[in-house]
């Protein structure tokens, strides 16, 4: 009976342990197998009206900050949810459901109020003729924030080595393409090492791994 119910009674450890990023992937699927039957204009005026830009901004539709993270943009729908599930599934193993999700959200709303609300500025100042109805919807920006934050919590050569890799690769996409997004990935690599210096996070990540707490970034 222990043999048999030892792996079921694990798996279902695992999933009470993990139920914000399942709880979030599902949310993922829902809404891609909706678009998935949708039309093609109904998928593009969904997109248009939960997209985070400085027209919805301006008309006071905030609510896009939270809803334009439901679509899987600019990746296969699979391999973005994989990465999801991956890596805030990661975090919340390790940091628990609260500090996962708060990193998560922190990033992608961060990233996205400093890169919109930056265009947004320009255009209420008339400094900079900006798009005002771009198309901003993603994942990219929290799960970005996310794997900064683990590797720049991760111990040894991870941390050395694969943080900066990971800088390096985005600020060659944002030279090269000179899109707002990249612009954003790179932004959220930062707010991932500064989340990464709270003791609320790093504290427990060194509980998590039985070390000393790894010394604050300045």
């Amino acid at each position: 009976m222990d043999s048999e119910g030892g792996p079921v009674r694990r798996m279902a450890r695992g999933a009470r342990r993990l139920w914000g990023t399942g709880a979030y992937v599902v949310a993922l699927v829902v809404t891609a197998c909706w678009l998935a039957g949708q039309p093609a204009a109904e998928r593009a005026r969904f997109v248009r009206h939960n997209s985070s830009n400085v027209h919805h901004i301006d008309v006071g539709k905030w609510w896009t900050l939270f809803t334009s993270g439901l679509v899987v943009d600019g990746v296969p729908v699979v391999v973005g949810i994989g990465a999801v599930a991956a890596v805030l599934g990661c975090a919340e193993w390790r940091w628990g459901t609260a500090r996962a999700l708060g990193v998560f959200l922190y990033g992608h709303l961060a990233a996205t109020l400093l890169t919109e609300g930056t265009l947004w500025v320009a255009h209420a100042t008339r400094v900079l003729h900006v798009p005002t109805r771009a198309r901003d919807v993603g994942i990219s920006y929290g799960l970005v924030t996310t794997g900064a934050c683990l590797l720049a919590l991760a111990g040894g050569r991870l941390r050395r080595h694969a943080l900066p890799l990971l800088a390096v690769a985005l600020a060659v996409a944002c030279a090269v393409d000179q899109a707002l997004a990249d612009a954003g990935h790179l932004i959220s690599v930062g707010l991932g090492v500064l989340a990464a210096g709270t003791p609320w996070l790093r504290d427990r990540a060194a509980a998590h791994s039985g070390r000393v707490a790894a010394p604050r970034w300045r």
